[in-house]
């Protein structure tokens, strides 16, 4: 896959994998012609079976999904480093890598979002850092393919995204499969304490 379609793939990813508010809906024309794009391939097909059934669905009733799927059900977290780390006070530090990798690419977020939301990453490679953001999707690849099988275990159109996105890595070594079986077996670590300047409550994208 070429730099522009690894770009294009994880712009259209980006704002999929947000909430989907009027900035979906009324560019759904838009990214329907920038996934046609798209060589043949995983990623395009994936994506387009996810803008289908966007376009078939109401606004309420896709917002009522993402929020029923990502914010209420833990197994589906979009933050990469929940994955790893749980609530503990290594995630601190995780955060920060995302953090400054952000920085670094000139890409300031809003106040209270946190850096490792899926949808974050993805723009970041969007905006012109694929490399970046390529490094911080594989070393949290165990996360990611965990939650792609949480989102299709629940049947959730949103898994033909996240799988668009893994399209995009390099194949996952031994070493990512046996930490995602050990992820799917045990769940995160769980310590919530150490947190405080990166509270979850009431975060969205």
């Amino acid at each position: 896959m070429s730099e522009h379609d690894l770009r294009t793939t994880h712009m259209v990813a980006s704002v999929l994998l947000g909430y989907p508010d009027e900035r979906l809906h009324g560019g759904l024309d838009v990214l329907r012609a920038a996934v046609d794009g798209l060589p043949q391939g995983e990623p395009r097909r994936r994506l387009s079976a996810f803008l289908t059934h966007a376009a078939a669905t109401g606004p309420a009733e896709l917002a009522a999904h993402y929020v029923a799927t990502f914010d209420l059900q833990r197994r589906c977290c979009p933050y990469l480093t929940y994955y790893a780390y749980g609530d503990t006070r290594k995630r601190g530090a995780a955060l920060l890598r995302f953090k400054h990798a952000l920085r670094a690419a000139g890409f300031e977020l809003a106040d209270g979002e946190l850096p490792d939301h899926l949808a974050v990453v993805c723009e970041l490679s969007a905006r012109g850092a694929p490399g970046p953001a390529l490094r911080l999707m594989s070393e949290h690849r165990a996360g990611l393919e965990v939650l792609r099988a949480a989102l299709e275990e629940e049947r959730s159109p949103y898994a033909d995204v996240v799988a668009a996105v893994l399209d995009t890595l390099p194949p996952p070594t031994g070493r990512q499969r046996e930490a995602a079986a050990r992820l799917l077996a045990e769940g995160p670590p769980a310590e919530a304490v150490g947190l405080e300047p990166y509270a979850m409550d009431g975060v969205s994208r």
